[in-house]
């Protein structure tokens, strides 16, 4: 896999397509699964990280399973490929910063990644744009049942999968809906959301999952609990809140169109004025304004660029993405200046500049 090739396009959690697009921006489920006959990664020996590495990248490379999977060592990348896969959704950043043999398998399209010697042994994933946890658990299971033929998971009759965390034994699934939540922000209804989800043992987490800020108005949604529950149950449960979420963010987009009209319009323009012009400018800077220019566009209210450019946007504006497109490392202050530059240069065809 050539990682310099994947800044030019937006990766499988960014694509803009599936079902509630404009609100929901991908579906991903996980897996968390162990070898029975090796300890979990937090009380394995070097050595032992070594043969599990080693068993589990031979028996991926071996799976009859379309698409192909390329594998990644990731001790040997660079810092800034491993940011680079992080920014994408392809490894956790634990899997990036963690020591020892550890690897991952990916899909070419993006959509399957297979991480091994994270917390735990494998952590399977599959993302779909939109909202189609269906489709991703459909294919989630069947990686999992032709791994499952290859090798002997750590289980328990009693209780379920066997995982380093007790949060997921059981299941050992994280089924996870990311979304795209402006409006609700704007009108500050975005904590009585979190509230009530956490009422019923969901949990809200950032962009890049447990520990990370909501930059651009992106929201993780996922299941907390895993044991005593089967992967249906688990399932149903996002499905059925996650509309309700998307119809909530639906009636404060249309009461900030109904009441504050001029107010948002004004707000759209002055965002992709701004990255049109700005001479330097943050990465959470940049998330902010791009999460205003795409309500815009999804409300009609600004029509020079379209959804596909401004996903891009949001991924290529990463520190590590934006790196790798000016084909140099930079500090906090040249990639500022970068990034305004790289908007300006993208921006300039989506019209002309705002006075």
């Amino acid at each position: 896999m050539n990682l310099d090739s994947l800044t030019q396009n937006s990766g499988e959690w960014l694509r803009g397509t599936g079902a509630e697009s404009d609100i929901v921006i991908s579906s991903r489920i996980r897996l968390a699964r162990n070898l029975s006959s090796f300890p979990f990664t937090n009380r394995a020996s070097a050595h032992q990280k070594a043969e599990i590495e080693s068993t589990l990248r031979e028996r991926v490379a071996k799976l009859e399973f379309a698409p192909t999977l390329a594998y990644l060592n990731i001790p040997t990348l660079t810092p800034l490929d491993r940011q680079l896969l992080v920014e994408r959704q392809l490894i956790s950043r634990e899997l990036a910063n963690t020591d020892g043999p550890r690897g991952v398998a990916v899909a070419p399209q993006e959509n399957v990644s297979i991480m091994i010697n994270e917390e735990d042994h494998l952590r399977l994933q599959v993302m779909r744009s939109g909202f189609s946890l269906d489709e991703a658990w459909q294919d989630i299971d069947r990686l999992d049942d032709h791994l499952e033929g290859r090798v002997n998971y750590a289980f328990s009759e009693e209780f379920g999968y066997l995982t380093a965390c007790p949060t997921n034994v059981g299941s050992g699934m994280r089924s996870s809906v990311m979304l795209h939540l402006p409006a609700l922000v704007l009108t500050k209804q975005i904590e009585k959301v979190f509230r009530a989800l956490q009422k019923i043992n969901l949990a809200v987490r950032g962009l890049y999952g447990e520990g990370s800020r909501a930059s651009g108005d992106f929201y993780q949604i996922s299941n907390q609990v895993t044991l005593g529950k089967s992967e249906v149950a688990i399932l149903t449960e996002i499905r059925e809140v996650i509309p309700q979420i998307i119809s909530y963010e639906r009636q404060a987009r249309t009461t900030l169109t109904r009441e504050s009209g001029q107010a948002l319009h004004d707000k759209v323009r002055r965002a992709f004025g701004t990255l049109q012009n700005a001479v330097m400018m943050t990465s959470e800077e940049t998330m902010d304004l791009l999460s205003s220019v795409r309500l815009g566009v999804n409300l009609g209210l600004l029509e020079e660029i379209t959804i596909p450019t401004v996903n891009e946007l949001f991924l290529q504006t990463q520190p590590a993405h934006l790196q790798k497109l000016m084909g140099t490392p930079l500090d906090g202050e040249e990639r500022n200046s970068a990034r305004a530059r790289y908007l300006r240069n993208r921006l300039r065809e989506a019209g002309p500049h705002l006075n």
